[in-house]
């Protein structure tokens, strides 16, 4: 029964970049979603800015590690990017702007990370 178990769940596993597209597709479904709530519901458009703040955070921090095996200018555009979703999550929070320009860049590196998988 147990190795039954273990071939299931090693069926299951998912690469690193099939990984990352689930996350972004639960990001921006949260994004999504938070976009189309009353202005009055902070809980659910915070916890969702916060959550794809995390993700890019996550992922510039990644980036800055010198052993990364990105080449560098694709390392230097998504720290780039993570920069300008924080301040874009701030203005968002401050209601200056609204949710597409995040949902927009997550969908495009949804595309790329499709691509990707489709080429492997």
């Amino acid at each position: 029964m147990s190795l039954q178990a273990y071939k299931t769940a090693a069926a299951r596993a998912e690469s690193p970049r099939e990984m990352e597209y689930r996350l972004f597709g639960q990001v921006t479904r949260a994004l999504t979603h938070a976009a189309t709530v009353d202005q009055a519901d902070l809980k659910t458009r915070i916890d969702a800015l916060d959550w794809n703040r995390r993700l890019w955070s996550a992922l510039a921090t990644d980036c800055s590690d010198p052993d990364n095996a990105l080449a560098s200018p694709m390392r230097a555009q998504i720290i780039s990017i993570s920069l300008f979703v924080s301040r874009h999550s701030s203005a968002v929070m401050r209601g200056e702007e609204d949710f597409e320009a995040l949902i927009d860049i997550n969908r495009m590196i949804m595309q790329g990370l499709a691509g990707a998988l489709e080429a492997a």
